[in-house]
């Protein structure tokens, strides 16, 4: 592709292409081995992004929906809807919120934790075996790399 456009339009320097067409092809094929994985679990990604958190909130698992919101990147609505289908299926419940009155908080049910764990271990399968052409040396440079390209996106 590079090369044909290189030869299409002579007057672009399109050396660009040859790595973010690159990033975007490879988020292309880890998007689909994500949700083979995490369909293997019976959760869809969005799933796997709400259980993820409040896993990674440690004991008692737990966020108000404003911190899975910061968390997550979706509106205040999806996320009700999110949790709504969440606490339909056991993965979580909401509690009152011991500072807030009006507020709640997610937490995450044996059962949430039961399924994010199994498939967080399927899903670190699958990427190591993406990586296994990479030695570890690879590896680091590569993710100091992308950690470097996507920096101004985190600011």
């Amino acid at each position: 592709m590079v090369r044909a456009w290189a030869r299409e339009r002579p007057d672009l320097d399109v050396r660009p292409l040859e790595v973010l067409s690159r990033v975007s092809r490879l988020a292309r094929h880890l998007d689909l081995a994500r949700r083979s994985a995490f369909a293997r679990h019976g959760l869809e990604g969005w799933a796997f992004d709400v259980l993820s958190a409040l896993r990674r909130a440690g004991v008692p698992y737990r966020l108000s929906p404003g911190a899975l919101l910061t968390q997550t990147l979706v509106t205040s609505g999806t996320m009700t809807n999110r949790v709504d289908r969440l606490e339909q299926a056991g993965l979580v419940r909401r509690l009152p919120s011991p500072d807030d009155r009006r507020g709640v908080l997610v937490e995450l049910t044996d059962a949430g934790r039961g399924r994010v764990d199994s498939a967080m271990a399927d899903l670190l399968a699958v990427e190591e075996s993406l990586l296994a052409g990479l030695d570890p040396a690879a590896r680091a440079r590569l993710a100091d790399l992308l950690r470097a390209l996507t920096a101004p996106f985190d600011a």
